[in-house]
């Protein structure tokens, strides 16, 4: 009997990086899963990936629309779940002086807004005893430089993680915020192809390991605060190698 056996689990931004490698260990671990993405070819291999215990939905983190689709099917395959994992998201590299408001409003839509409406709409499917996890940053607590908008959106995140836990733990759902270092995700290759090199060697030099971390080494946390701590809420659990705590 493998850990995780008859759990059910949503995981938004599920079909790359982060997101997928903890879809990865709960299904290997027995749950069973239903992950979001917006790119279809990307969700679709990720499906494949996966294999029979993960279902996979083409699903934008910022309309509530999509959100409650989400819900209707999460409720049709599942009825009730285990725990919801909040981690959509999308960077912002942009100087203070060249941050547009089409910028400020899509990273706030798909990092905090999302967020919070995929919480409220997928709480009723929640089972009690169950864990909601939001996905940070430790930028919400440092101060880089061309962060600005990104760092913000996830403060507000982490300050959700307790607010949401106070207003649920009434229902017997522990909320928390888990917040990833420097990761290495192919993500900056993707979104700032031409500086990628000089940040994974500036975040490298900062790093009290001298490396990047591995997603196989943020899935157990994840899984740790969606099943195992069941005395735990409204935290933030660092996920940095030590980078903002050393």
């Amino acid at each position: 009997m493998s850990r995780y056996d008859g759990k059910n689990v949503v995981i938004t931004g599920g079909s790359s990086g982060l997101g997928l490698a903890a879809a990865r260990y709960l299904v290997d671990n027995g749950a069973h899963v239903l992950i979001t993405g917006r790119h279809r070819d990307t969700l679709e291999a990720a499906g494949r990936r996966l294999g029979g215990n993960a279902i996979t939905l083409a699903s934008d983190a910022s309309s509530l629309a999509d959100i409650d689709a989400l819900a209707a099917r999460a409720r049709e395959e599942f009825g009730s779940l285990d725990a919801l994992v909040v981690n959509a998201g999308i960077g912002s590299f942009d100087a203070f002086d060249d941050v547009t408001e089409r910028t400020f409003d899509q990273v706030f839509a798909i990092n905090t807004k999302g967020p919070f409406f995929t919480v409220q709409r997928l709480a009723p499917l929640l089972a009690p005893g169950s864990g909601v996890v939001l996905t940070t940053s430790i930028a919400n607590q440092t101060g880089w430089a061309a962060l600005s908008v990104y760092s913000a959106s996830k403060a507000a995140l982490r300050s959700m993680a307790r607010t949401l836990s106070r207003e649920l733990l009434p229902r017997g759902i522990r909320v928390n915020a888990i917040s990833p270092g420097s990761i290495d995700t192919g993500k900056l290759e993707k979104e700032v192809p031409e500086r990628a090199a000089q940040l994974k060697a500036e975040f490298t030099d900062s790093s009290p390991m001298r490396r990047w971390g591995h997603p196989d080494e943020f899935a157990p946390a994840v899984a740790f605060l969606a099943f195992d701590a069941t005395y735990v809420a409204g935290i933030e659990l660092v996920v940095d190698g030590g980078e903002s705590q050393l």
